[in-house]
């Protein structure tokens, strides 16, 4: 599963959602709330998120034992060590906590900012039209000829040292293409509404336009765009640390699988070392995937389950 595939779910998602969203008010936010708090799905996916969130916030106080030190090496999970040891005898679980903070943080950094650079771009190009619009749809298709993860390999693989902020920034500056698409395609579907022509012959500029009606009618569907970012952003960043370019110095999910893969924790049955960070992201990338059905399920009337 990778960015790029998730370009048909968030246009599948968005079409209704613009829509819904015109006239917003307390009733209708109420409406949201009544069918958000029944939704299964919804409630599944983000307590899935909230709870490895929350683990990885105050997770730091239960470490028994500091990540660099060394202990017995292949100890199996136990009272001493919760997660065991790995090939070297450091403490799994220190490793787990520290590089499930690092993972949310560069998904968080990484989503953020390709969803802001896709906003930027899509609001542009679908409120400006015209030579604007053809201009920024080349750039984006010169990008979408160019899968984000190859081209994130080609530019790690030329950097001497890679930090997390600095692979968050690869990753917003490559997997911004599908959204600035699919936020192109609402602002087209908006730009002809009585509200937006109100908006212009009252004297308004483009910016306060955008970002004062066309915006805020988008807002469920943007929050949408989020979720699906932070999701692509986690698997992405953890498959330039599996693959070894990733930070220089640190841990995250993604290097702690390098290096049990390195190491050969599944010949030596060193299971507690690999199976941990495979399952965290496993599961916070499907509940993110939860929550965002679970929404367009709540936005969208003809998905509700009355």
């Amino acid at each position: 599963m990778t960015v790029m595939g998730t370009d048909e779910a968030a246009e599948r998602a968005g079409a209704p959602v613009a829509a819904a969203s015109t006239g917003s008010g307390k009733p209708r936010r109420l409406e949201f709330l009544y069918f958000a708090v029944r939704n299964k799905k919804l409630l599944l996916g983000l307590s899935v998120v909230v709870l490895f969130v929350l683990f990885a916030v105050f997770g730091p106080l239960f470490v028994q034992h500091p990540m660099l030190n060394y202990y017995i090496p292949f100890r199996p999970p136990s009272s001493s060590f919760w997660f065991g040891t790995n090939y070297f005898g450091q403490d799994v679980f220190s490793e787990f906590v520290y590089g499930l903070r690092e993972s949310l943080l560069v998904g968080l950094l990484g989503g953020c900012g390709a969803t802001v650079i896709g906003m930027t771009l899509g609001f542009t190009s679908g409120y400006k039209g015209g030579l604007i619009d053809e201009a920024l749809n080349v750039l984006c298709n010169v990008f979408l000829t160019m899968p984000a993860l190859v081209l994130l390999i080609l530019v790690a693989g030329f950097l001497h040292h890679t930090s997390s902020l600095v692979e968050a920034i690869l990753i917003a500056c490559t997997t911004w293409t599908w959204s600035m698409r699919a936020i192109r395609a609402q602002t087209f579907s908006l730009v002809s509404r009585d509200f937006v022509g109100l908006a212009r012959l009252s004297g308004e500029k483009s910016r306060q336009i955008i970002v004062r009606e066309i915006a805020p009618n988008m807002s469920s569907y943007l929050l949408l765009v989020f979720i699906l970012s932070f999701g692509g952003a986690i698997l992405l960043a953890a498959s330039l640390d599996y693959l070894g370019l990733g930070p220089s110095n640190g841990m995250s999910l993604g290097i702690m699988m390098q290096q049990a893969s390195d190491w050969n924790s599944l010949q030596l049955h060193l299971w507690w070392w690999f199976v941990p960070p495979g399952a965290a992201i496993t599961c916070i990338v499907g509940g993110l995937y939860l929550a965002n059905v679970g929404l367009d399920e709540v936005f969208n009337p003809k998905l509700r389950e009355l």
